[in-house]
């Protein structure tokens, strides 16, 4: 007999608007003492200098996880030009200076050389593994955690605002700082493209703030602050703020079943794809792509087609 889970079967997605200061290990850890919830976990890290949308999983969406994860991100945040830092953020030690300060124009013409699929050295503060060890650990010990460039997509990025466009030395023209809006695929760092950017520039550059915008479907609007979610929780009012798991699965084809046809795939068996293809006519059913089963309106399983079957991947008990 399996072991029962401690907490209230809790399901759907939150939205928080996560304070600087914070992990999002630590939101996590909040959300699940307010809540009560069996199961948490978030879509999507934040470094703790940064603010802004952290969409968190409660039980049975915890299985739609990897969707969300995998959805476009939209942030701003600003780059302060002539410093280089440990951390490529605020919260690091200054390594280096530079005198030299980018305009407008510069860094307008540089900006299409960082959209599109571009290769991208992560920041020596991340939480990838290099031989076993978080390359962060190894960079607090004084070590160069050696990561590799990798592939990732930047779909827009754009200069917003000049915080401070005037320099108090009239004889030294260029910007102090410049901020930006960037939609970017999975796997992308702001604080590594403030950095090359900068360098792209002739000059230093770090992340001095940052907040994201938007995970997937979920955006600003949605969020809401830790102090809002205990509000409602002890108002028994948490189910205001709660997005059904399919939220973040709506550029997957959805499929209509019967209830039969939705209890046989709870059960873990495989149902005919013909009669279900034949009542979602604008479903496009490619063999090994994931599908939405869904009946009643609600979320049955995470399925796939194969051998003309639609066989269930995670089953959604909600």
């Amino acid at each position: 007999m399996g072991r029962r889970r401690k907490g209230k079967p809790i399901t759907g997605w939150l939205v928080i608007d996560k304070p600087a200061g914070m992990s999002s290990a630590h939101a996590v850890a909040v959300v699940r003492r307010l809540t009560g919830a069996d199961r948490v976990g978030h879509g999507g890290t934040l470094d703790p200098l940064a603010t802004g949308v952290l969409p968190i999983a409660l039980g049975e969406a915890t299985k739609t996880v990897a969707y969300a994860m995998n959805g476009a991100k939209l942030y701003r945040f600003t780059v302060r030009f002539g410093e280089a830092r440990s951390t490529d953020d605020a919260e690091g030690e200054v390594t280096a200076t530079d005198p030299h300060r980018p305009d407008r124009a510069a860094i307008r013409a540089a900006l299409p050389r960082f959209t599109g699929e571009i290769e991208q050295v992560p920041p020596s503060y991340s939480a990838l593994k290099v031989e076993g060890r978080r390359a962060y650990a190894i960079a607090r010990d004084g070590g160069a955690p050696a990561l590799a460039p990798r592939r990732v997509t930047v779909e827009a990025f754009r200069l917003v605002d000049e915080p401070d466009p005037s320099r108090p030395d009239p004889a030294q023209s260029g910007l102090d700082r410049a901020t930006f809006e960037v939609r970017s695929g999975k796997g992308v760092y702001m604080r590594a493209l403030a950095r090359d950017l900068a360098r792209a520039l002739g000059t230093l550059g770090y992340v001095e703030n940052l907040r994201r915008l938007a995970v997937g479907p979920f955006t600003e609007k949605d969020a809401i602050s830790l102090d809002c979610l205990a509000d409602l929780v002890h108002s028994a009012r948490l189910a205001e703020a709660l997005h059904p798991p399919a939220t973040v699965l709506d550029d997957i084809p959805a499929l209509a079943l019967t209830e039969i046809e939705a209890r046989r795939l709870r059960q873990g068996q495989p149902i005919a794809a013909l009669p279900v293809a034949s009542r979602s006519p604008k479903a496009e059913l490619v063999p090994g792509a994931p599908v939405r089963a869904m009946a009643g309106g609600r979320l049955v399983a995470l399925a796939e087609v194969r051998g003309g079957e639609i066989r269930p991947l995670r089953v959604i008990n909600d």
